[in-house]
């Protein structure tokens, strides 16, 4: 009878204790909210052990609580230890031991509650930013040497708007300022921000950009973390230089400036140099450039005595006066050469001027011998090439005669 009720009232289906767990176990930490998971409270109890540190959180009014270790590997990278009473966000993922039946918070990050949230967001967006490029070295600007026109961001009332303003006065007289107010705290600080640096684009004389303000606590400076503020920056043309009056932390808009300094002074000084050291600047180079030609000319003065000097012991003009006895020599021989092959030539040519005259055909004739010709032109030589009543044609050293062959005789 008890067996068969048992048997009723058990099923077949029943979990062991291990099944049971198993299965909450996968419940929880497979579940995708409870695998990274904020939690805010505060610390009730903190006990350090050889593998970590164990601490229990709990909301303030001690209605709910939840065990938490934070694992030595991981100490280190908290920006927050777990101390009893204070309040912190713990970031974390949810773990069931199934020997004792518990789950706990395996922690990964802790921070201070309250500014904490700020600071949280802060660097989620930091280091998404980082993730883009956007705090690169590669993309810093170097500011122009001498700008002539610069553009200044800050509220008209600040106290930073006269600093800067009086500060580029002194150092640079004659400046060209283009002033775009906007403000620089409360909600409407990041849109005002961005609406003012659209303007220094669309007017598009500036060469740079000044965006200052003069200090403030963390909620007054919020408006220079705000990510509108940040990416404009980032894509203004001209180079920005930040010049917040705080010394704690950068903002974000100090990361993506091309220049940063922590006060709107420091800004205006770094933007344009100052006259008075550009005129010393100026004078000393005029010194080192007069130093360098005095020192250039007496270098070349000094080079010019020692080549003398060797001049002086290479005897050079002697052997100028030898070279030029040489030449004289030798022009001379070339003359006699000259002459002498001149005169030889003149006497074979007359050689041969002679020789000419012997065998020209008209010095025969003068000397009373003629040319016989046939009619067809051809010299008559013999007298076997001739018939009677041949006409022939006979030159002479003065005119020519026709004559009519009569007889022939061998």
């Amino acid at each position: 009878m008890t067996s068969d009720f048992a048997n009723f009232l058990i099923p077949d289906t029943a979990l062991s204790v291990a099944g049971l767990t198993d299965y909450i176990r996968l419940l929880l930490e497979q579940d995708h909210q409870l695998r990274q998971v904020w939690v805010t409270g505060e610390v009730s109890s903190a006990n350090h052990h050889r593998s970590g540190l164990f601490f229990t959180l709990q909301d303030p009014d001690g209605t709910a609580g939840i065990k938490c270790v934070a694992w030595n590997s991981q100490l280190a990278k908290l920006a927050q230890i777990p101390i009893p009473g204070e309040q912190l966000i713990i970031l974390g993922s949810l773990r069931v031991y199934p020997q004792r039946g518990e789950y706990q918070l395996s922690v990964w990050q802790a921070l201070p509650a309250g500014a904490g949230l700020q600071a949280l967001r802060y660097q989620q967006l930091k280091n998404r930013l980082l993730s883009e490029g956007l705090f690169d070295p590669e993309r810093k600007r170097s500011l122009p040497s001498h700008p002539q026109i610069i553009a200044v961001i800050t509220s008209p009332t600040a106290a930073a708007w006269g600093d800067i303003q009086r500060t580029l006065k002194q150092r640079y007289p004659g400046l060209q300022v283009l002033f775009s107010p906007a403000t620089v705290q409360g909600e409407q600080a990041p849109e005002s921000i961005v609406k003012a640096i659209e303007r220094v684009e669309r007017d598009g004389r500036a060469e740079v950009l000044i965006l200052s303000r003069g200090g403030g606590s963390v909620e007054e400076l919020a408006c220079f973390n705000d990510e509108r503020v940040v990416r404009s920056l980032a894509n203004c043309s001209i180079p920005v230089i930040t010049g917040i009056g705080h010394q704690r932390d950068e903002s974000l808009a100090d990361l993506v400036a091309d220049v940063c300094v922590h006060t709107p002074t420091a800004a205006a000084e770094m933007v344009v140099p100052a006259l008075a050291e550009l005129y010393t600047q100026h004078r000393q180079r005029v010194e080192a450039l007069h130093e360098a030609v005095l020192y250039s000319t007496q270098a070349a003065e000094h080079k010019l005595r020692v080549l003398q000097n060797r001049l002086q012991h290479l005897r050079l003009d002697r052997q100028v006066q030898q070279e030029k006895q040489r030449l004289t020599w030798k022009r001379q021989q070339l003359i006699q050469v000259t002459k002498r092959r001149s005169q030889q030539a003149s006497q074979h040519l007359e050689m041969l001027r002679q020789k000419l005259v012997t065998l020209d055909p008209k010095a025969v004739l003068q000397r009373g011998y003629a040319v016989v010709r046939q009619e067809n032109g051809a010299i008559a030589r013999t007298a076997r090439n001739l018939a009677v009543g041949d006409e022939l044609l006979i030159q002479l050293a003065q005119g020519e005669v026709k004559v009519k062959v009569k007889e022939v005789k061998d």
